[in-house]
């Protein structure tokens, strides 16, 4: 009866045409009009705007010439070394004395290079084709430093010449002394074998950890030069650190990709 009551009191009184409706409140129009401006930022941005990515890969600090790995062309056992790690040699230079049967010989440099790693001492026996030493294919002390990334495959192909590349040196803290800076130089055609990395870094151990995903794309970065560093080359830090960084470091790089718009980024 109460909702029946209702209805005859509202059938009976007249429709209040005169009387100004009330769309929205203030409050409303104000948000209405934040989320088209809004909305619209967001369309232009969507169709004029860019985002930016960055591709991660594993890397090594070299010199563009690469490494070799020394084998010894005799038998026998070593009696003097006559090479430290780290020093220059000619071509032909020897490195070990070998006591054979047909007497003592040396084991001698095939190419120049400096000397980065000794694997036979003085005392140890080494057998025909056995690794002794690895050298780097440098022509004086000054020969700048590259870093090779190795970038998984599919990778390699979204990576431009010039791009700009951070990257985080093993011996070198980033949240002390930042990012080396370096621009991408070179990328390779195809994926690289194990076998061949290890032909150009001159070790095998960092070849299988390379190819541990599948046969990476080589990317040679050429790093940006500094006369206000200790090391000479740039930093994101205004002088990175207080000490040279070596050959044969451990780096992560970050390679800077196209800028993409993000209507072709969100649509696949």
């Amino acid at each position: 009866m109460q909702f029946r009551k209702k209805a005859l009191s509202t059938l009976q009184s007249p429709e209040e045409l005169d009387l100004p409706v009330r769309f929205a409140r203030p409050q409303g129009r104000l948000v209405l009009a934040v989320t088209v401006a809004v909305m619209a930022v967001a369309a232009f941005w969507g169709v004029n705007g860019s985002v930016s990515t960055t591709l991660g890969a594993p890397g090594i600090l070299t010199h563009a010439g690469g490494s070799y790995t020394l084998q010894s062309p005799i038998a026998g056992q070593v009696t003097d070394v006559l090479v430290t790690e780290g020093q220059l040699l000619a071509a032909e230079a020897p490195l070990l004395k070998v006591r054979t049967r047909q007497g003592e010989q040396a084991v001698r440099a095939v190419a120049g290079g400096r000397v980065t790693s000794l694997v036979a001492g003085v005392g140890s026996v080494v057998g025909t084709g056995e690794d002794v030493a690895t050298l780097e294919h440098v022509k004086g002390p000054d020969d700048p430093l590259v870093a090779v990334l190795y970038v998984p495959g599919d990778g390699g192909s979204s990576i431009a010449v010039g791009a700009r590349v951070d990257l985080t040196v093993q011996s070198a803290p980033k949240q002390r002394f930042g990012v080396l800076r370096g621009r991408v130089a070179r990328v390779g055609r195809a994926p690289q074998t194990q076998r061949q990395i290890s032909a150009f870094l001159g070790d095998s151990r960092l070849a299988e950890e390379f190819t541990r995903q599948g046969n990476p794309v080589a990317v040679l970065v050429e790093l940006e030069r500094s006369e206000h560093t200790e090391s000479g080359y740039a930093w994101s830090s205004d002088d990175g650190p207080p000490y040279a960084v070596e050959s044969r470091t451990p780096v992560t790089g970050a390679v800077r990709l196209p800028a993409q718009r993000p209507v072709e980024w969100l649509l696949p």
